[in-house]
């Protein structure tokens, strides 16, 4: 005799606190309010300042007009730089050719301290504000999944049906729910914003031959506008990584802040591409990353003075692979891990200096040295070598090379 189905218990009966990820702005005001009304539970809010440029500490009175006690304002810039954004470029992570995944290397980061106010709190789930179309959701949740596998996630997104600006608003009004959507112009496109980089979509950006309006970067002046005098910086590196800036030791916040208002006043860093998101469908995006465009050139130009070719190659094979894990919100792992221990054991020699000249939205390398360099002079030079090299060596070298093409060549004639 057939048993009957077991009802399934409502997941909002068992969801009685849940840790926000909370920026005060429209959305994320109105998921706060939702999640009190929809769940009836207790919230605790998280708000990470990560270099995005905005005033954080007003969240927290938003926060607690909407009744909340247990209230996270944290500033994670170093931890962002030091354990995210700097092993990234150690691997020269690029995504499909151009995006220096700005926003992608951003959400691990905050999923971690998601995850860890969720443990210290007693939060039974944690909320995001990412839309059902795009990565975010994936990295938040893949990476929530990845510390804590039995915590429970509230998209709002992919379950109610406030799906426009509009009716956001008007949820907003009736619930007497203060945002600043009636404060000023509106920027008509869809940011994000860290110490890496800042991206914008939506707006006449939906129209992929449209040109981005002038008006809309904010990071960078246009290469036409830069000053008509290059700069030049020396960049020290430490396995791997940026130490210091034209010999002055900095923090990793600091290069990356330094770096950014360089290459911010040279043009640097501007991209407008189509990418192709994990979710399935093509989105066009503008980005301004002028501190990581310089990171990636000089970083390269580092590892071209001092890594064995075969390590050099291989780490080109790998790295778009570690990129899209990256992407799609892999940060967590055990296959980006292990890429990251490869990577990081390569860098142990990749220590020196590397000097760039920024110029009119160019990035250019002008010279590099390191203790632990593997170019000799004595046998790259076009001069007499003094016999360091004997060039007979390279016809036997040549004629080996070549076997099998010359049996190839006999089959074919």
């Amino acid at each position: 005799m057939p048993t009957k189905p077991q009802n399934k218990p409502d997941k909002k009966n068992l969801i009685k606190k849940v840790v926000l990820a909370y920026s005060g702005g429209l959305d994320t005001s109105v998921i706060l309010k939702w999640l009190q009304d929809e769940y009836q539970c207790e919230v605790v809010t998280f708000t990470a300042d990560i270099g995005q440029g905005e005033e954080v500490d007003p969240v927290r009175s938003k926060a607690e007009a909407l009744g909340i006690k247990e209230i996270y304002i944290e500033n994670l810039e170093e931890e962002f730089v030091r354990d995210y954004v700097f092993p990234m470029f150690r691997a020269n992570a690029v995504y499909e050719g151009e995006y220096l995944l700005g926003t992608s290397i951003a959400r691990p980061l905050i999923a971690k301290r998601m995850v860890e106010i969720a443990n210290a709190t007693g939060a039974d789930a944690i909320s995001h504000g990412a839309t059902g179309k795009g990565n975010d959701q994936i990295r938040f949740e893949l990476g929530a999944y990845a510390l804590k596998p039995g915590v429970h996630v509230i998209a709002p997104w992919r379950e109610w049906d406030l799906l426009s600006r509009e009716k956001l608003m008007a949820y907003a009004e009736q619930h007497g729910i203060e945002v600043d959507f009636n404060k000023g112009k509106k920027s008509p496109y869809s940011m994000d914003a860290n110490l890496l980089h800042i991206s914008y979509e939506g707006g006449i950006l939906e129209d992929p031959w449209a040109e981005a309006e002038e008006e809309m970067w904010r990071w960078t002046v246009s290469p036409e506008n830069a000053p008509d005098k290059a700069s030049y910086i020396e960049l020290t590196y430490l396995r791997g990584d940026i130490v210091a800036i034209d010999g002055k030791e900095k923090t990793p916040a600091q290069v990356l802040t330094e770096l950014n208002r360089l290459g911010g006043e040279n043009g640097i860093g501007r991209l407008d591409i189509v990418e192709n998101r994990y979710i399935g469908m093509k989105s066009r995006g503008c980005y301004e990353t002028p501190g990581g465009t310089i990171m990636l050139r000089a970083h390269r130009a580092m590892e071209s003075l001092t890594l064995d070719r075969e390590v050099a190659h291989l780490k080109d094979e790998l790295m778009p692979r570690y990129a899209k894990l990256i992407y799609n919100g892999y940060w967590w792992s055990a296959e980006r891990e292990m890429l990251q221990q490869m990577i990081d054991a390569s860098q142990q020699f990749v220590n020196g200096v590397v000097r760039v000249k920024l110029y009119k939205g160019n990035v250019d390398v002008v010279g590099r040295k390191s203790d632990d360099s593997l170019f000799d002079e004595n046998i790259a030079t076009f001069e007499d070598d003094g016999g360091a090299y004997d060039h007979k060596d390279a016809d036997g070298f040549i004629k080996l090379n070549a076997l099998r093409l010359r049996m190839q060549a006999h089959r074919r004639a």
